[in-house]
């Protein structure tokens, strides 16, 4: 009796044994699992689009004589998150370079506050002396003065180098880097009126560099690629003051350039 109930104990642990074996082969094994879209890493030429998530911010470099007070600066941006979206075109270099165009349209409003107002007043009590000769009169600032929202829609051309890795199952990371051109179409750079009339200005052609890093999923029908891209601007977007304009506002900012973090969800 005993040897039976030893024989059927050591059964029962090598079935257990074996099944959690099987359980666990099948739950973690990566080498027999089917690959999604195989044919799809070969293709020279894929199509998709893309959602984004943007924190648009200007990175501004102020004039120190109406720009900032000792260690004080004058003029500060508050970056506010937004959202765009775009259509990705890839062309296939080799196994593990690809060639992206991700055109794409970013709706962006950031917030500008000049408190430039009290040292120019003490720098001229009298009037800012125009061109002409005249004296512009002081301003004693509102709300209305100080701030100004800065609207933009920026149409975005990127051009991206990926590199990316081999598939582990059905993921792949992969880091990517380019240039791109970026037109605004509400940067206001043509118009009569400046901020003498609450009006801001910028450049509305741009030019700046992207970098980006992220994982493609592949799925039975479709590929979804989370990432993280950081866009910054190279040129000075700002376009100055006319000259019969007190030194409230553009004259306090040398240079002005957008910086942008996005999160990105594509569809290819």
């Amino acid at each position: 009796m005993k040897k039976r109930l030893i024989k059927i104990l050591l059964l029962s642990l090598a079935l257990g044994s074996n099944l959690h074996a099987q359980t666990f082969n099948n739950l973690f094994r990566t080498k027999d699992r089917p690959e999604n879209m195989e044919a799809m890493d070969t293709y020279k030429f894929t199509y998709g689009f893309y959602l984004a998530a943007n924190n648009f911010d200007y990175k501004m470099v102020l004039n120190p004589i109406y720009g900032t007070d000792g260690n004080k600066n004058l003029v500060e941006s508050k970056p506010t998150y937004s959202f765009g979206a775009g259509l990705i075109g890839k062309m296939r270099l080799n196994e593990f370079l690809d060639l992206r165009i991700e055109p794409g349209l970013h709706f962006v409003q950031r917030e500008l506050t000049f408190n430039t107002f009290d040292k120019v007043n003490e720098m001229y009590p009298s009037g800012y002396p125009l061109p002409d000769g005249t004296l512009a009169p002081v301003i004693d600032p509102t709300d209305v003065d100080k701030k100004r929202i800065v609207k933009s829609t920026y149409v975005d051309v990127p051009i991206l180098l990926e590199i990316h890795g081999d598939r582990w199952y059905n993921s792949r990371p992969y880091a990517a880097a380019g240039v791109n051109y970026l037109m605004n179409l509400q940067s206001n750079e043509r118009s009569e009126g400046d901020n003498s009339v609450n009006t801001f200005r910028t450049t509305s052609h741009n030019f700046g560099w992207s970098a980006e890093i992220g994982i493609q999923f592949y799925f039975s029908r479709f590929k979804l690629t989370p990432a993280l891209r950081g866009t910054f601007f190279t040129n000075n977007e700002l376009v100055q003051d006319k000259s019969s304009t007190p030194p409230y506002w553009t004259p306090a900012i040398s240079t002005m350039q957008s910086r942008a973090f996005m999160l990105v969800l594509k569809f290819e």
